[in-house]
């Protein structure tokens, strides 16, 4: 691999830039992604109006602001994994049922989206060598996975 592409991180808007070095290109916008939102708070609010448009449950999550994105331009889990559902990727949760179901050794795997305290950023293999670069709000930074990280 020649360059490595990295979005730095603008405002909130860190699962844009995740999604964005994650797939190596300028593939989300957050047009793009508060399209995703919207779509998701709509099916919620279908299925939470299932239980009756006058009850009391369907109105006050009516009342309530959107779950799956903020005025800052923050974005939800189910925002990232829907964005990647477009480019045939799926997101498996590392403390997930599943996850351990397929016996997933990290060293094998080629990215990963993390959250650290309401922060989004991406670990990804480049190239063949075993680096994962870290693709961090305002730098990019090469970290040597070992097996240390198991």
């Amino acid at each position: 691999m020649e360059s490595i592409f990295h979005e730095k991180q603008e405002g909130s808007l860190c699962a844009q830039h995740c999604l964005n070095n994650l797939l190596q290109g300028e593939y989300f916008s957050p047009v793009e992604l508060s399209s995703i939102a919207h779509q998701l708070d709509e099916e919620e609010r279908m299925r939470m109006a299932e239980g009756g448009v006058t009850s009391e449950d369907y109105r006050t999550f009516l009342q309530q602001p959107s779950g799956n994105m903020d005025d800052s331009g923050f974005f939800s889990i189910q925002v990232i994994s829907n964005a990647l559902k477009v480019w045939g990727l799926e997101l498996i949760l590392f403390n997930s049922p599943e996850y351990q179901r397929l016996g997933i050794d990290p060293i094998n795997e080629r990215s990963f989206i993390c959250n650290y305290k309401e922060h989004w950023f991406t670990v990804r293999k480049l190239g063949k060598q075993v680096i994962l670069y870290l693709l961090l709000r305002v730098i990019c930074q090469t970290v040597k996975l070992t097996n240390s990280y198991r």
